[in-house]
């Protein structure tokens, strides 16, 4: 579903096509005109257009980092995946050496056990 929102940002009007709600949208622009105004607070050289670009920096430096983040995560991810897996089958491994020692030990028992049914008291 698309949605045509009106926003104002530095006194000017802008229309935005998006599926994003009104309000979600409306959060962003707010967003950005603190972030323009605290450049151009503390800078009284710096225009709405300059303060722009700068907050359009910081936000791609940010977007970056959290790519850069979010690949590190997976890379993590997949590590524990792939540990994981090889952890499975040293356990299955273990199992069935488990499993074969039992049958040997229940296989010996039972010799036992005739031999001693065999032999004299």
């Amino acid at each position: 579903m698309s949605n045509k929102v009106k926003v104002v940002i530095c006194g000017k009007d802008f229309t935005l096509q998006t599926s994003e709600s009104a309000n979600y949208v409306f959060g962003l622009a707010r967003t950005l005109e603190s972030r323009i105004s605290e450049i151009t607070d503390s800078n009284s050289s710096a225009s709405p257009v300059t303060a722009a670009i700068m907050v359009c920096l910081s936000a791609l430096d940010d977007l970056n980092k959290a790519n850069a983040k979010l690949d590190a995560l997976r890379d993590q991810s997949k590590e524990y995946v792939d540990e994981a897996g090889k952890t499975r089958l040293e356990r299955d491994a273990a199992i069935q050496q488990v499993e074969a020692l039992r049958s040997r030990v229940a296989a010996l028992e039972q010799e036992l056990r005739e031999a001693s049914l065999k032999s004299p008291k």
